[in-house]
């Protein structure tokens, strides 16, 4: 052992880089930091203390999350930035549309052997293990002279992902022309061959791999069934050309979803159509067609059976499950039967379900009822109609019509009288259907003295009528009064005339007592109905009122209803604002 080699202890070299290794790892946080680290976000956040500033100098915002502004490990940041963030450069990415030339460097020619080219065939893009050339009897090595053009090596400097992993790079659309007009020389040359053939020999037969390419069409693989062992190629789901494609049955867009990926449509494209008459019923229809229903209801069978602690499987053991099914759907009819036959005998009933078929019950009877052409019974009774189980056609409070029966801004009331009050009571629509709304706010408008009834007018016309008119309607008599009356004296004459004058004062007299009666009560309800609401509004409150205090359920009268009629608005009247 020289004295000048020094030896040093394992355990050193191993102390020495370990330390080396917690040097280059970042130091852990202790707690004091986190602290310290936590303070500073929140005085930032607050704007207490300056926000971050990434390395071009700008402003990072306290409020952006920590998945957002902290930067992947690969990224290679320093400090704090939103570089990753922010959209690349275009000369930082890669271009997918350049070309980098393919194949044989045809400029220049290459006679003499270089140093470190392929020892084959003299290429420098090359070793001698990876050249496809043949192997050479005179290696280029040792060749006197040869001729070699190098390969262009393209660069591997691929920036993005996709760039490098291009299958179209630098191909060049043009040279496809080149292989379709070889093709088309090759099957030229083939027709002539073919024709030169049938001209010499008529009798000669062609083969399938010469011409006749239809001979054997039938027998062809139906796409999606071809599996090619050596090719190692299965074609899938492919329809054949002649069907109609799924997406075609109906091209309404809210129609049935057509998955273009796995080619399926599961819903009906026709769905007015009956799926046993339509061409194509959905793929749903034939999942849930024929045993497949059975299957699945087995498959629930046995989930429901294995939770519960029967060892039964579908696929392992069906004949098993199929037993069990069996004997589970017995015994499960058998407890109805004794169920209902049990509940029977309790309580009794059994002459009820003796009844025929709902068939006959809804469809089929001996009763012949005949219709019009407008929907109406002509001959026979026509069926009741169904009730509910709540009242119908109750009418309350003198009402000809249900609560309900009259619509009118958001609001139900009463046909009858157009009434929107739930507990009024009913007066009728007593106005005349010519009765303008102008004339009813006129009248409404008008003091109480001066609105006349049609009473008061028919009797004031009555009073005011000449002499001549009365005269008139005397003459207009029968013709057998006229004529006794002619044979009648003067004297009777006067006297009966008298008579009628006498009867028509007391009229008048009687008609002027009732008008002043008239008035006298319309007065009356008018300082009652004003009393009323005063007292109403000055003693009661509101909240105190008892239910339905506002409305008496009791008949109004005569007056009541004409007061209520003039005080009533009408604001669908355009003059109602004018006056």
């Amino acid at each position: 052992m020289s004295s000048g080699i020094v030896r040093t202890p394992v355990s050193q070299i191993i102390n020495n880089k370990a330390d080396q290794d917690a040097e280059e790892e970042p130091k852990k946080k202790s707690r004091e930091d986190w602290r310290k680290a936590k303070e500073l976000e929140e005085a930032r956040k607050a704007g207490t203390a300056p926000a971050a500033v990434d390395e071009e100098g700008r402003d990072i915002n306290p409020h952006i999350p920590q998945y957002i502004s902290n930067a992947p490990w690969y990224y290679g940041t320093q400090g704090p930035t939103l570089k990753h963030q922010r959209p690349q450069h275009e000369d930082e990415q890669g271009q997918l549309d350049k070309r980098a030339p393919k194949g044989l460097d045809t400029t220049k020619i290459v006679t003499k052997f270089r140093k470190g080219a392929c020892e084959n065939c003299g290429a420098m893009s090359h070793k001698r293990k990876d050249c496809l050339e043949r192997p050479r009897k005179v290696q280029a090595r040792y060749a006197e002279s040869i001729v070699v053009h190098d390969e262009h090596i393209v660069s591997e400097a691929s920036i993005n992902y996709d760039e490098k992993r291009d299958r179209w790079s630098s191909y060049d659309p043009a040279n496809h022309r080149e292989i379709v007009e070889e093709y088309e020389k090759v099957e030229e040359a083939k027709r002539q061959l073919k024709a030169e053939k049938l001209k010499n020999d008529p009798d000669a037969e062609i083969s399938d791999e010469e011409g006749n390419e239809d001979k054997y069409v039938d027998e062809v693989d139906m796409p999606g069934t071809k599996v090619d062992s050596k090719q190692r190629i299965t074609v899938r789901n492919l329809r054949i050309r002649e069907d109609t494609a799924k997406y075609l049955r109906n091209l309404d867009p809210n129609s049935a979803y057509y998955d273009p990926k796995t080619r399926s449509m599961r819903d009906n494209p026709n769905p007015a159509t009956p799926a046993e008459e339509a061409e194509f019923a959905g793929e749903n229809f034939v999942r849930f067609s024929g045993d497949t229903t059975a299957q699945a209801t087995a498959q629930l069978f046995a989930w429901e059976a294995h939770g519960k602690g029967v060892d039964v499987h579908l696929l392992a053991e069906p004949t098993k499950l199929e037993l069990l099914q069996k004997e589970y759907e017995q015994k499960k009819e058998q407890f109805k039967s004794s169920t209902k036959t049990h509940i029977v005998e309790k309580y009794g009933g059994e002459e009820h379900l003796k009844v025929p078929p709902k068939s006959l019950l809804l469809a089929q009877t001996e009763e012949y009822i005949e219709y019009s052409r407008s929907g109406k019974v002509i001959k026979g009774v026509e069926k009741p109609k169904a009730r509910s189980i709540y009242e119908e056609d109750v009418y309350i409070n003198n009402h000809t019509t249900v609560w309900g029966s009259f619509w009118n801004a958001g609001r139900w009331g009463y046909k009858c009288c157009k009434s929107f009050i739930k507990n009024s009571y009913c007066v009728g629509m007593q106005e005349p259907e010519g009765y303008s709304d102008h004339q009813q706010q006129a009248n409404s408008s008008a003091p109480a003295e001066l609105v006349e009834t049609s009473a008061d007018i028919e009797t004031r016309i009555k009073e005011d009528e000449p002499p001549e008119k009365v005269a008139s309607e005397a003459e207009s008599a029968p013709s057998s009064e006229s004529s006794s009356e002619e044979e009648e004296e003067p004297d009777v004459r006067e006297k009966k005339k008298s008579k009628k004058k006498s009867k028509k004062r007391e009229k008048r007299k009687k008609a002027k007592e009732q008008r002043k009666r008239k008035e006298a009560k319309e007065k009356e309800a008018k300082e009652k109905a004003a009393a009323t609401e005063k007292k109403m509004q000055e003693d009661l409150d509101d909240r105190k009122r008892p239910y339905n205090s506002m409305y008496d359920v009791k008949a109004p009268t005569e007056d009541e209803i004409e007061e209520w009629k003039r005080k009533r608005p009408r604001d669908e009247d355009p003059m109602a604002q004018f006056l």
